[in-house]
């Protein structure tokens, strides 16, 4: 399909000066007026600009900030990543470049570049960029399916015509620096690049992000359409009136049967076992985040549960163990203002550690298919769909290198009642409880399902749940500290 389009793209249509002259107001102010509305609607833009070296992408990006009101845009040119970059997972900068609700972010050299490159260098094989290209899509459904209007914008050129303007840029002495060595790596490899192109848009252009290649041989015509297209979509979803259900809260059930009801809540430490094998415990986690700030390992620890079920007395035993410098314990509560204008992970990947620290998050990403989904706060479709995109997400912090273990911390209705009075009894204790703990208690048998639905769907063989029966806090702390010094261990191994 997309040949056919690449040679259509070849037959060099223009527009007059004239036309130009006449179109170019109109499109203006259309754009201006579209950007305006969108600074009032409830989702991003993202306009992705591909294509062929020398089809002047660069100076469609600084048409559309001049055309447009620059200070609603982000403009992003993502070149080799930096060493803060390098210590993240790829999609990290990608996801901090993403526009909050109401404004737009021109993106180029994207995550398109790096597959593509590789695979015309031969640094990678047709198989790689599939699994690359899966990858991608699944990047752009996550970011679609939350509400992102993505606008994907090929400038192709004949290679004919890629060589004359290298040349022309070249001799100009004014333009000389935009033409480089690597652009003339990539015209030898013009052919290569083509089918690699032809491959890469067929398997990403889909209904809801689809790629739209225009003919960019003459820079009138290929401005006036880069406008016109953004312009279309723009328009047409600014009108799209949304067809969803607005959440509600989740109606009472009978006490379920979960795999928590299968957890041993009688296991018990005495105080002397607990304070030895803590000191051991301590010590090896100790010397095991030596080992991994040396060898560059990250570790992200997270802890669900219930209210009351001992989170921070567990998270505080580990971070005795480890410098303080080298881990960020990011306790999580209700999205502020500017992480509600985003999507719900972006939050989550904003502070995933450099390789070779510790990160704590004392509740995290679940919250969208336990407290979203039980209070009514995302709808059905949103929190059912959020388990393959944390899954996938978490797929993305093990593949870089990043050792993730997850805790729930489970105990009794009867335990957290008791320590609830025991908070509301102790002055330095007394902010830990809030009417919202007491209420949460009134959907318990809701919450336990939730928790079993999201343990069955998220525990996966890279990413294991870790059941804590946490009745008793000392054989909770020991049994969390166990296992990740036991999955630091694996991971040297």
């Amino acid at each position: 399909m997309y040949r056919r389009v690449f040679e259509t793209a070849e037959l060099g249509r223009k527009l007059s000066k004239d036309e130009y002259k006449e179109q170019v107001p109109l499109l203006r102010t259309e754009l201006l007026t579209l950007q305006r509305q969108l600074e009032k609607a409830d989702f991003p833009v993202i306009i992705l600009l591909g294509g062929v070296d020398g089809s002047g992408r660069g100076d469609v990006l600084n048409l559309l900030n001049e055309w447009m009101d620059a200070r609603g845009i982000n403009t992003v040119a993502f070149d080799a990543p930096t060493e803060e970059e390098r210590h993240r997972p790829p999609y990290w900068r990608y996801w901090m470049a993403l526009p909050p609700k109401g404004r737009i972010a021109l993106m180029t050299s994207a995550w398109y570049t790096t597959p593509v490159v590789d695979r015309a260098y031969g640094r990678t094989d047709d198989s790689d960029l599939d699994a690359s290209l899966q990858r991608i899509g699944a990047f752009e459904k996550t970011l679609v399916d939350e509400g992102a209007l993505l606008i994907k914008l090929w400038l192709h050129i004949s290679k004919e015509r890629q060589r004359k303007r290298l040349k022309k840029l070249e001799k100009n002495p004014r333009t000389r620096w935009r033409v480089g060595d690597r652009d003339w790596k990539h015209a030898k490899l013009y052919d290569e690049f083509r089918r690699i192109s032809e491959r890469t848009l067929r398997a990403t252009s889909t209904g809801e992000a689809p790629w739209f290649v225009i003919e960019s041989a003459n820079a009138r015509y290929r401005d006036v359409t880069v406008a016109q297209q953004i312009a279309e979509r723009l328009k047409e979803r600014l009108q799209k009136k949304e067809k969803s259900t607005a959440p509600r809260p989740l109606d009472p059930i009978p006490d379920p049967d979960t795999i928590l009801d299968t957890l041993d809540l009688g296991a018990k430490l005495e105080k002397t076992d607990y304070n030895a094998r803590l000191d051991d415990l301590q010590a090896s986690l100790n010397g095991l985040s030596q080992w991994a700030r040396d060898k560059k390992v990250g570790v992200t620890l997270v802890f669900e549960g219930w209210d009351a079920s001992g989170k921070g007395g567990a998270i505080r035993r580990i971070i005795q163990a480890l410098d303080a410098r080298d881990y960020r314990a990011i306790p999580v509560a209700a999205p502020t203002e500017e992480e509600r204008a985003q999507h719900y992970l972006w939050r989550f990947w904003r502070h995933l550690p450099r390789l070779g620290r510790f990160t704590l998050y004392d509740r995290s990403w679940y919250g969208r298919v336990l407290v979203e989904r039980v209070e009514g706060l995302a709808r059905p479709d949103a929190w059912m769909r959020a388990y393959k995109e944390i899954n996938d997400f978490e797929e993305q912090l093990v593949a870089h290198g990043i050792v993730l273990v997850k805790y729930w911390l489970h105990i009794s209705r009867e335990e957290q009642m008791k320590r609830f009075e025991e908070r509301e009894r102790t002055p330095w204790k007394q902010h830990k409880i809030t009417e919202e703990d007491y209420r949460n208690r009134e959907k318990a048998n809701l919450y336990e399902a939730a928790a079993n639905d999201m343990i069955e769907r998220t525990s996966t063989e890279y990413a294991p749940w870790t059941l804590v029966p946490a009745e008793d806090k000392r054989f909770a702390r020991v049994m969390v500290l166990e296992t990740i010094c036991e999955r630091l261990r694996a991971a040297i191994d």
